[in-house]
């Protein structure tokens, strides 16, 4: 899995980039949020990236900020939504208003969001709500999901994340993240408590 990319952009076309990182040259897919940071000024930029695996293709997903990443990834695992989609949602709505619409079941105004329909939006709001509410309210100086806990919040979401994926409830692995002692400032120290304490 390619996790991120630090490089010069050689050629944007919306909304897609050309990014070159040592000679070799990334076609990078981004949502408009992400795009409207790249000025093209700037000597290098770090991108967050998603390697999406097909039958036909490999498909490179890059993200200026680490929480778009996080709501992709939520996102692509929601039946019916690819990453095309995804990429569009991001696109029309700010990751802070989007995750509040989940959390609020206001499909209304995620039917506003350009290629989502009212289905769309009621399996959005079905399918993300337990994921997005695991990871507490959204926080702007933070700039990912912040859950209360000592340790920074892309850790916590991290390990949360990770244990998710284990098969752990987001509730249960949300509890055990955030019940860590502060010594534990480290995604990798967050799991090994959580998993302990889930034993």
């Amino acid at each position: 899995m390619i996790g991120s990319l630090r490089g010069k952009i050689i050629k944007k076309n919306p909304p897609q980039i050309l990014l070159e990182v040592q000679g070799v040259g990334y076609e990078i897919e981004t949502p408009m949020s992400t795009f409207y940071h790249l000025t093209g000024d700037e000597k290098e930029i770090f991108l967050y990236t998603h390697l999406v695996v097909r039958e036909d293709a490999h498909l490179l997903f890059g993200f200026y900020h680490e929480r778009e990443r996080v709501l992709f990834r939520h996102l692509i695992k929601v039946s019916g939504v690819g990453p095309k989609v995804a990429l569009a949602i991001l696109s029309g709505a700010d990751p802070d208003s989007f995750i509040r619409s989940i959390l609020d079941n206001d499909t209304s105004s995620l039917t506003r969001i350009p290629g989502v329909g009212k289905k769309t939006a009621e399996r959005l709001v079905i399918e993300m709500r337990d994921k997005l509410s695991a990871f507490g309210e959204p926080n702007l100086s933070v700039g990912i999901l912040l859950p209360n806990g000592e340790a920074a919040g892309s850790e916590i979401a991290d390990a949360i994340s990770a244990l998710v994926s284990l098969g752990y409830k987001p509730d249960q692995a949300r509890r055990a993240v955030t019940n860590a002692p502060a010594g534990c400032v480290t995604s990798e120290s967050l799991i090994k408590y959580a998993l302990k304490a889930m034993a």
